[in-house]
């Protein structure tokens, strides 16, 4: 009988507050709690966690929703909220697919897929409509999400792009009611201003699809970000060495530039007004403009955000009048004719010539506790001070407050605080260490300088402490204490229950890079840099309280035993049998000795790396040991013959572990390794083979623990996560898992394939069609084939048979096609038009492209039917026209098709005609209930003067809503 295994899947997900893949946004959900008009809260943020969007509460620390698609495993790398409709975010991720999520049902509404790599930037347009992204392959895709289909793609930047945002210009406020009807055609423009890595600022006209103006953004290489003031009417551009570039932008002449463009003149829209220089002179990595007041700002890739402020007038005058002032009084120590040139001089001064310089000047900066990633205003109204919301790369969120206004004459530097953070719910750095308790509730996960105790079932972090760099732990028998082993070659024991530090041994002389507790739980063993091995033994001695009488009791661990070896030592592992002992060294080899005497037993030689960890099963029998060299060998604990050597991963092996009690006899030889490749592996001891590959992580991973019986493994990264793997029913039978990986390889290269393929066409135009060919749009492309030339078959067959029953009216029903009557005897041209239903509006233009020419003809037969019936019109109508437009040439000569369609028109424009009146009924009747509605509010006011509609002020108001 073929034997099976039993599957493991990700289950959990933990440890992480965001992570620096993606940018950080601020919503003002949660700031008013229900039936209070204060604000109480600190607002959500919404963070990428790898693969999830999370959203946290800022003021409380809580998890609030948790956003992830089981069908998505890349990384979250943008995030953009609709200014229109709040609870709408548009998510992208490193495969150049983008997301629309609905935050109120944490689900996903729409699934765009049309960049080849990963998307670096999110825009949606004023009226949130449509949505612009740019990506790694420097094109920008502009995205329709009504009819959810991608409308073109710009191409004209050679760099990755860094910045997108959308110029709507609206009609001056003073316009006359004439003026307004002239420029009634120009209200709908867009443009869109974009960054690249190639150091160019480009316009493009989405209404045109071209680009009306370029200019190089930056002097020093590459730019790296794009900030637009809230009005629209100026921007700034950021590079490397500090450099950031201010440009005015002519709203004014971008709202005539639609007849301006015909006439052929050239016009700049874009006026360079000077350069400033940061403090630090890293790259910059972002600029934000606070959307009230006049506020910017900017960070790089350092532990710093610096806060510009924007001058008012006076304060740019007064600056200038200062400096006039100073000239002259310099100019005065000097000749008397100099004298009397630089009072001319200085008279022709005024507001217009001032320098960038004296307009945008530096506030404040904020020194962070990481590298700052991500920044996003925070407004929440009634606060004095103006609050920023800052996600930084050490796995951590922070609110900073600022005060608003500065003394003027005081030259101190304003004070800001940190407020608000979220941290408690994952590590600052990499988890290096993690142990299990004995009855696999809590789980210890170990950094650099912290100790966090979790509830394994829950994902709470019960404890957070203090320690110094980890590198290996353990949970002592009890589950109350836990031991550290760290770099400095201390050995640090803390109480869960208390939250404090026990004791601090200096056990070695360098790093404790192992420990294990002996299966008796009465000592333990440490392994250190220092090339020796200690025996630990566990001892309570009663000590004194200072300033008392009493005694308390207290664990100790007293050093027994030595044993001395002449390299660094790597990994520790007792036998369960308690017999032997075997120590990993930096030389390659993997020595056994009796536990008793100490005597070397076992010489194993074979890797080529050092030895990184050791397990042995749980019978004594086998030891499993993974190296830097990739390879996993299994040996004989008997005379130390290796059995089999396996290549195991694509690069350093760092954990290897048996399940430690298994339940069954045939799990006794099973094994688990993780590697530096991301990948966690399991494998058959006996037959030497994989098992299975768990694939999640992001990053390199460091450490792994698997439970008692072997119910779970958990694994921990680079990325900053704590996954759990669970075992579920499900089995695992070899040779399918076989035939699924090598599916997997052949879809992934097939996907390179088609991505190949697209760059070989050689577009030069400007704008081109938003398609992406994946393995989803040709299997759907290849499902409508097959179900229109079943159908034609089909169509034929039941159209002839209703001939032929006209004279024979007994006929019996034909043979039709097996497939149709499994679904219920359903018609060829409805199988046909539900095959296209079930195809995602966002894949269906690129599944209609993998349809051939010769497909047309049954196409349009059926497209024929559906319009005589009346059959979902909108999908019809889409289909259709893609299609014409697609085949046009081809269709214009092709005299069947032409026939077909004249006879097809004038039904289509019956159907079309039917439903737009039924769509103007609709319409008028909402517009009649909301004119209802409104009229039923009656407001009265009192005491209170006649509201003017154009003051915003706070008045006192009795509403009665009937």
């Amino acid at each position: 009988m073929v034997k099976t295994y039993s599957k493991y899947e990700q289950t959990d997900a933990f440890g992480v507050v965001a992570t620096a893949t993606s940018n950080i946004v601020w919503s003002s959900e949660g700031v008013i709690q229900p039936g209070s008009s204060r604000p109480a809260g600190a607002g959500r943020a919404y963070a990428a966690s790898n693969e999830e969007v999370l959203c946290w509460d800022v003021k409380k620390g809580e998890l609030l929703s948790r956003w992830r698609d089981a069908s998505c495993t890349e990384e979250v790398t943008a995030i953009c909220r609709s200014e229109v409709d709040p609870d709408v975010f548009a998510v992208g991720y490193a495969d150049g697919s983008i997301r629309i999520w609905d935050s109120r049902t944490a689900t996903a509404i729409i699934n765009f897929n049309g960049h080849k790599s990963a998307i670096t930037v999110l825009v949606f347009d004023n009226s949130g409509v449509r949505l612009a992204s740019g990506a790694r392959d420097t094109d920008v895709v502009i995205w329709d999400l009504v009819s959810e289909v991608g409308l073109f793609k710009l191409r004209g930047h050679k760099g990755q792009i860094t910045g997108l945002h959308f110029l709507q210009p609206t009609k001056p406020e003073g316009a006359d009611e004439e003026n307004d009807e002239d420029m009634e055609p120009e209200t709908d423009q867009t443009f869109l201003l974009s960054t690249s890595k190639d150091a160019l600022i480009k316009i493009w006209d989405v209404n045109t699809q071209h680009c009306i103006e370029t200019h190089v953004a930056q002097s020093s290489g590459e730019c790296w970000a794009l900030g637009v003031s809230p009005d629209g009417s100026g921007c700034m551009t950021a590079g490397n060495d500090g450099e950031l570039k201010v440009w005015s932008i002519d709203l004014a002449g971008l709202r005539n530039a639609g007849s301006s463009i015909a006439e052929g003149t050239e016009q700049r829209y874009l006026h360079e007004r000077g350069v400033l220089y940061r403090q630090g002179k890293d790259r910059t990595l972002g600029v934000t403009w606070h959307a009230k007041h006049d506020f910017i700002a900017i960070h790089g890739a350092e532990k710093a955000v610096e806060i510009w402020r924007i001058r008012t007038e006076g304060e740019v005058q007064k600056s200038l009048a200062r400096k006039r002032k100073r000239r002259r009084e310099k100019a005065r120590n000097e000749t008397s004719e100099d004298v009397l040139e630089s009072d001319a001089d200085d008279e022709k001064v005024n507001l217009a010539d001032a320098g960038i310089a004296e307009v945008i000047v530096p506030y404040v900066t904020l020194r962070t506790a990481g590298k700052v990633r991500s920044v996003s205003w925070m407004q929440i109204r009634s606060s004095k001070k103006i609050q920023i919301l800052v996600g930084t790369s050490n796995n951590l969120i922070d609110v900073y407050e600022i005060p608003q206004k500065v003394k003027s004459k005081s030259k101190d530097v304003p004070d800001y605080t940190r407020t608000l953070s979220v941290e408690l719910s994952g590590h600052r750095n990499d988890i290096r260490a993690l142990a299990l308790s004995s009855d696999d509730r809590m789980l210890a996960s170990a950094s650099s300088g912290g100790l966090k105790i979790w509830n394994i079932r829950t994902q709470n972090c019960l404890r957070t402490l203090e320690c110094g760099y980890a590198l290996c732990c353990a949970f002592l028998p009890g589950d109350k204490i836990v031991v550290v082993g760290t770099k400095e070659g201390d050995i640090e024991l803390y109480d869960i229950a208390a939250s404090s530090l026990l004791d601090k041994i200096s056990a070695h002389e360098g790093a404790v890079w192992t420990m294990q507790v002996h299966p008796d739980g009465k000592s333990l063993v440490t392994g250190s840099a220092d090339k020796s091995v200690k025996f630990w033994k566990f001892e309570i001695v009663e000590e004194e309280i200072p300033g008392t009488r009493r005694t308390t009791p207290r664990l100790k661990l007293v050093q027994n035993r030595i044993l001395k070896i002449n390299d660094d030592i790597l990994s520790v592992r007792f036998s369960p049998d308690s017999r032997l002992l075997a120590v990993a060294t930096l030389d390659n080899t993997v020595k056994v000795f009796f536990v008793d005497s100490l005597k070397l037993f076992l010489n194993l030689y074979g890797h080529k790396l050092p030895v990184l960890n050791m397990s042995i099963s749980s019978d004594s029998k086998l030891i499993a040991t993974c190296s830097a060299d990739k390879n996993v060998r299994i040996w004989g604990l008997d005379f130390g013959d290796c059995h089999k050597a396996l290549f195991g991963h694509e690069d350093s092996i760092m954990q290897i572990s048996f399940i430690p009690h298994p339940v069954e006899a045939e799990e006794k030889h099973i094994f688990f390794s993780a590697s530096k490749d991301k990948m966690i592996k399991s494998w058959d001891g006996d037959k030497f083979e994989q098992i299975q590959k768990f694939k999640g992580h992001h990053g390199e991973i460091w450490a792994m623990t698997v439970s008692r019986t072997g119910d779970f493994v958990v694994t921990a990264s680079h990325d900053k996560s704590i996954r759990v793997w669970s075992r579920s029913d499900e089995p695992i039978f070899l040779e399918e898992e076989r035939e699924r990986e090598l599916e997997e390889l052949y879809e992934h290269t097939l996907a390179a394939n088609l991505e190949d393929d697209s760059n070989l066409i050689g577009e030069s135009a400007e704008a081109v069609a938003a398609s992406k060919q994946t393995i989803s749009t040709l299997t759907a492309g290849e499902r409508i084939a097959e179900a229109l030339e079943l159908g034609l078959v089909d169509v034929e067959l039941v159209r002839e048979w209703n001939v032929q029953k006209q004279t024979n009216p007994k006929l019996a029903p034909p043979q039709r096609n097996p497939l149709f009557l499994a679904l219920g005897n359903i018609s060829a041209e409805r199988h046909v038009l539900n095959t296209l239903s079930k195809i995602p509006f966002a894949q269906l233009h690129d599944a209609l492209l993998v349809l051939p020419f010769a497909q047309l003809t049954p196409l349009f037969t059926f497209i024929a039917i559906w319009v005589e019936r009346g059959w979902n019109i909108t999908l019809t109508c889409r289909v259709l026209f893609f299609m014409l437009k697609t085949h046009q040439k081809q269709i214009v000569s092709s005299r069947e098709l032409k026939t077909g369609l004249e006879d097809m028109r004038s039904k289509l424009r019956r159907a079309l005609n039917g439903t737009k009146d039924l769509i103007g009924f609709n319409v008028a009747a909402v517009r009649f209930v909301t004119d209802r509605v409104d009229e039923m509010g009656i407001v009265r006011l009192e005491d209170v003067e006649e509201a003017d509609g154009k003051k915003e002020q706070r008045k006192r108001a009795f509403i009665d809503v009937a």
